[in-house]
């Protein structure tokens, strides 16, 4: 599969056995750098949205987890 920058995917967590577990992992490339990517379905405020962490893969790029949350308008064809 072709890396693009700024770009990723994300699969369902069938192997997900507790609440802390994301409902959805992957990876993606941001900004050149070979990310973790989770992802846990939220609902707040009568939205359904994502909030996104990302980890590099690579122990020797910074450590720091970034975490991003984007709201996402209740949809039925949403996977969720």
């Amino acid at each position: 599969m072709e890396k693009r920058d700024n770009s990723g995917a994300l699969f369902k967590n069938d192997r997900k056995t507790t609440d802390n577990h994301p409902d959805y992992n992957g990876s993606a490339l941001i900004g050149g750098v070979d990310m973790w990517l989770s992802a846990w379905i939220k609902k707040g405020n009568g939205k359904t949205y994502m909030s996104l962490a990302f980890k590099p893969k690579d122990d020797s790029a910074p450590s720091k987890t970034t975490k991003i949350t984007k709201q996402v308008e209740d949809d039925t064809d949403a996977p969720w």
